[in-house]
């Protein structure tokens, strides 16, 4: 691999060699099957080899298809525990590694955007990457003024790479679909586009990351690196150390579990209330998990990379999501269908059943049902299997609900937060994040109104 490759052509026939490659290996497997090796032991190989070309793939061209196999990576959690394993493994690849650029095109690019003299602006620079993802890849250095700083470099091209791989993998999508139940990959690909250009301005990612860096500087729990420098293709960010949050789902202990869950829960949930911005991109590959919070080295703090996705609420997270969550809690059915027409989620030509309804949410919302939930694998395969047999009467309601475009990426980060918890197996007290930090979730209390009036 010596550069993003970015010819359509090209790009278009790496893609295609995925569903063509599953014939081959199946064809493959037959043939093993005839002189006499067992059928499990043929299907585990076949899987093995599956997963491996998926990333070999989808790694190599970075872009758009890897970007979608990030996004596809914290789902895993939904599939069928014998389907699971061998993609797992090259699914969590793709959240810490990718091919390299070569050290030619990171300097061309670094003197372009920095300046010909751009080594004066470091007292030491890696040329050896430490990180590759979706449209740049991430160098340690140590900036003039003896800051540890990650430099990250954007792939040229990038913007041309991500749409050609995603229009590509829109054409695909309906052979990628089996691979998560009771998912639909059209809109996450769609989604992903609408996203391209956001990301890849790096001005906005500074913006976003420099607005949190400076809520979250006297946070015990979260961590952020402040912006060092910031140009087209360049940002020059504060190092941070830690074990990467992929490292902890497959060999950390059950408290680096749990203490990795309950401060995840609370970024996701206390961000927008306290910056206006929800952090879009919430895969294991973007958080870390450091020591020495206020309590000491075992006192595990949560680090959190990459800005570059995030939707803007100015007003916190919407105060709709948290009403119907309690009233839904409360059993008040209509009230709650009521809500969910007036929002959109269930359109005007449509009748359902409100209790039908009520009966569709409650196993979604079970985490927030008790003081503290354990969430695993199992737990998210039986939501995804509840929704995806087209059996089920929650199937066929699913059908009938609408998920309004301004909820679309609030629903997303939700979901994909809820797969890297179950990917933890952690027990978290989401209940408590969500009485914090969900508007509407815990009712107005009318005394306080009447405070206010006889003040004024």
């Amino acid at each position: 691999m010596s550069d993003l490759p970015r010819k359509a052509v090209t790009r278009t026939a790496k893609l295609a060699a995925l569903p063509l490659g599953i014939a081959g290996r199946a064809t493959w497997g037959f043939g093993k099957r005839i002189v006499g090796e067992s059928a499990e032991l043929v299907g585990r190989e076949l899987q093995q080899r599956t997963a491996d070309q998926l990333f070999k793939v989808l790694g190599e061209l970075k872009g758009g298809a890897m970007k979608f196999g990030q996004a596809l990576s914290v789902f895993e959690s939904a599939l069928p525990e014998e389907v699971a394993g061998p993609y797992r493994a090259a699914l969590t690849k793709l959240q810490e590694a990718a091919p390299p650029m070569p050290t030619r095109t990171v300097h061309a690019v670094l003197a372009e955007r920095l300046g010909e003299g751009w080594h004066e602006l470091f007292l030491e620079f890696e040329d050896k990457p430490a990180a590759a993802a979706s449209i740049g890849q991430v160098h340690r250095g140590v900036w003039h003024d003896g800051r540890e700083v990650a430099v990250k470099v954007q792939y040229p091209g990038a913007g041309e790479a991500l749409l050609s791989d995603l229009n590509q993998l829109s054409r695909f999508s309906r052979l990628l679909g089996p691979l998560i139940p009771g998912m639909d990959i059209k809109p996450l690909i769609a989604e992903l586009k609408d996203r391209v250009s956001e990301e890849l301005d790096y001005g906005l990612e500074a913006q976003a990351q420099q607005a949190h860096a400076e809520e979250f500087t006297d946070d015990p729990g979260v961590v952020v690196p402040q912006v060092v420098h910031q140009s087209d293709q360049v940002l020059v960010t504060e190092w941070m150390d830690g074990i990467p949050l992929s490292e902890i789902i497959s060999g950390g202990t059950q408290e680096q579990r749990d203490r990795a869950g309950q401060l995840l829960a609370r970024f996701l949930f206390s961000g927008p209330a306290r910056t206006g911005l929800l952090h879009a991109d919430p895969h294991p590959g973007n958080f870390r998990l450091l020591p020495g919070g206020p309590e000491g080295e075992d006192d595990w703090r949560l680090g959190v990379l990459d800005f570059g996705t995030v939707d803007r609420l100015p007003g916190g997270l919407p105060a709709t999501i948290g009403e119907s969550l309690r009233m839904t809690l409360d059993g008040e059915a209509e009230a709650v269908y009521e809500l969910l027409r007036v929002e959109g989620f269930v359109k005007e030509t449509i009748e359902l059943d409100p209790d039908a309804v009520m009966e569709y949410l409650l196993p979604i919302i079970e985490p927030a049902q008790v003081e503290e939930f354990t969430f695993t694998r199992g737990w998210m395969r039986s939501q995804a299997a509840r929704v995806a047999d087209i059996r089920s009467p929650a199937y066929q309601l699913g059908k009938q609900l609408n998920l309004p475009p301004s909820y679309l990426l609030i629903h997303r980060v939700t979901l994909s937060t809820i797969g890297v918890l179950c990917q933890l197996g952690a027990t978290v007290r989401l209940r408590e994040e969500l009485e914090e930090w969900l508007p509407g979730f815990v009712p107005e209390d009318p005394a306080d109104g009447e405070e206010a009036v006889v003040e004024a």
